[in-house]
């Protein structure tokens, strides 16, 4: 089944690939918020991060999120976020760092 895979409980989840080209000259302030926002809003709002990878030469960041659920769980919860206090928070006065996001639900685990 694609965007899904089994959870430690066995249970399904939805994982969602978010790869962003940042601004020029904005990689470190970027990471340097990241690591302090998102570690404590997208798990208090039900997602797991599955891994967040850097690559300063290419001036990008790729990350994942997961939710327990399939898509459709996984988008209301997004929803939820999206309006969140919480998120409101973590942006409130930050600058535009992304020039570019390629945000999707991942398909099928081959490894």
């Amino acid at each position: 089944m694609p965007h899904v895979r089994r959870g430690k409980m066995g249970g399904m989840r939805t994982i969602q690939l978010r790869r962003y080209t940042l601004v020029e000259g904005e990689y470190e302030a970027f990471v340097d918020w990241w690591q302090q926002w998102m570690p404590r809003v997208r798990p208090a709002a039900g997602f797991a991060i599955d891994f967040a990878y850097g690559l300063p030469e290419s001036n990008e960041f790729v990350w994942a999120v997961s939710a327990e659920g399939d898509e459709e769980a996984f988008l209301a919860l997004e929803q939820a976020y999206l309006a969140s206090d919480a998120r409101a928070e973590a942006f409130a006065g930050v600058p535009q760092r992304v020039a570019v996001y390629d945000i999707k639900l991942v398909g099928t685990r081959y490894a």
